[in-house]
């Protein structure tokens, strides 16, 4: 597997595909995101990495500043862009109640996620997938954005947001952010 990361070496998605970038995801950069777990840019430890990679995909806790008193809701996404795809590949992705301003470790676990925590389909599943990147592809950043959007979010005709509803189609859906805030942590498998 070592021989796929070194020939993948200079294949990433990048960052120009981060929600991040998203000129409707655009806002004032006022959320103060932390993590108790880690520091911004520093490793994320291997507890929350996935189980092939002897973690237990234990998603971090997380604290943020409180969110505007306009917030509808918060939008919670996680991703990779340093992954060997055309786009940076989903770790999980969430729709929390406006008033909350943390989740616990643990939180975004598809089986018992936290109170006024709904998770969204991240593509491949649903819930908190940790870091697991290719054996010697170097290291990657694994970047937890949160967005506090003015209007609840919709897709289409409905008024809600189908769980299973693709990352792409929920990001797309987002606008009127208020405020954000954005942690990084990498993780290298060797």
């Amino acid at each position: 597997m070592a021989v796929m990361g070194k020939l993948l070496k200079n294949k990433r998605a990048g960052d120009e595909g981060l929600a991040w970038h998203a000129p409707n995801l655009a806002g004032a950069n006022t959320l103060q995101l932390s993590s108790p777990d880690f520091a911004h840019e520093a490793t994320i430890p291997t507890l929350h990495a996935g189980k092939r990679l002897g973690g237990q995909d234990l998603s971090p806790a997380l604290a943020w500043d409180a969110a505007p008193a306009q917030t509808a809701q918060l939008l919670l996404v996680i991703e990779d862009p340093d992954a060997p795809t055309a786009l940076p590949y989903n770790h999980g992705i969430a729709l929390l109640d406006a008033a909350l301003t943390g989740v616990p470790q643990g939180g975004l676990d598809a089986e018992t996620p936290a109170d006024g925590v709904r998770l969204l389909s991240s593509g491949s599943r649903r819930g908190y997938l940790g870091p697991a990147p290719i054996k010697g592809h170097g290291p990657h950043r694994y970047v937890f954005q949160l967005f506090a959007l003015g209007k609840p979010l919709t897709i289409g005709k409905s008024d809600t947001v189908p769980d299973s509803a693709k990352p792409r189609a929920v990001l797309a859906a987002a606008g009127d952010v208020l405020a954000r805030g954005r942690l990084d942590g990498f993780y290298e498998r060797v």
